[in-house]
């Protein structure tokens, strides 16, 4: 479904993806992990259409799709639900929603508001607060609305960057479990970017792990919570006996 070949990408003169390559499979949740700063955002920011890459090739259902801007990509089934969120935090929850799908909306209106219903069936939460604003919201109830904006936009492919940052454990499982459960039971492919290597491995069918702009270990989640270099690096002897 989506193909990454050699991809490069600067800022400025500093070279930060340096020669990515991967594939994902249509219903596949992909967990991309690593430490901060191993170029994890630029690369969502990449296939995002945020960052333009210095060379390489993106292909989306067989289309080079390389060179298309935010919305383009958007409008082409490729959505992002960025780093902390980034709500409106002065519009009502129901507004934040209804944004997600603004490239289509009148194009779409029925299909737009049926959706609307099927997010706040996934998310129950937010349906009790639809005129409170965003900047109300707790850290969870926050993701949960950046989240269910992302699927308003219709995504073929859902990108998340760091879902679980600033969360508690038990808000981060619940988080985890939505993604796998788009997966399972709605045919969702994703996209996942984290720092919490075990909570997104757990719920992932296959894991990359990205250092200094290149992939150095992929595999199924499986196997990479089972490698000693990954146990060693992100969980910490003590933790590595409990994985």
């Amino acid at each position: 479904m989506l193909k990454v070949t050699d991809l490069h990408t600067h800022h400025g003169y500093l070279h930060v993806l340096n020669g990515i390559n991967f594939e994902l499979s249509e219903g596949e949740l992909l967990a991309i992990v690593g430490s901060n700063g191993a170029g994890k955002s630029t690369l969502l920011g990449t296939l995002a259409g945020v960052y333009r890459p210095s060379s390489g090739s993106i292909e989306y259902k067989g289309k080079d799709i390389t060179k298309q801007n935010v919305q383009k990509m958007v409008s082409s089934g490729i959505c992002l639900v960025p780093e902390r969120r980034q709500i409106f935090s002065s519009l009502s929850v129901k507004d934040n929603l209804m944004l997600g799908a603004y490239h289509r909306y009148r194009r779409d209106h029925k299909k737009v508001h049926d959706e609307y219903e099927e997010v706040l069936e996934l998310f129950p939460r937010l349906k009790t607060m639809l005129n409170r604003p965003g900047g109300l919201l707790s850290g969870g109830e926050q993701q949960m609305l950046a989240i269910g904006r992302g699927l308003m936009a219709n995504p073929k492919v859902l990108m998340l960057d760091e879902p679980s940052l600033g969360l508690a454990p038990l808000i981060v499982k619940d988080i985890m479990q939505i993604l796998r459960k788009l997966c399972d039971e709605r045919g969702a492919t994703i996209i996942l970017v984290e720092q919490n290597v075990k909570a997104a491995l757990k719920v992932a069918d296959r894991g990359c792990v990205l250092a200094h702009g290149q992939i150095v270990i992929s595999g199924t989640s499986q196997e990479l919570l089972n490698d000693p270099k990954v146990q060693e690096a992100y969980f910490g002897k003590m933790e590595a006996a409990k994985v």
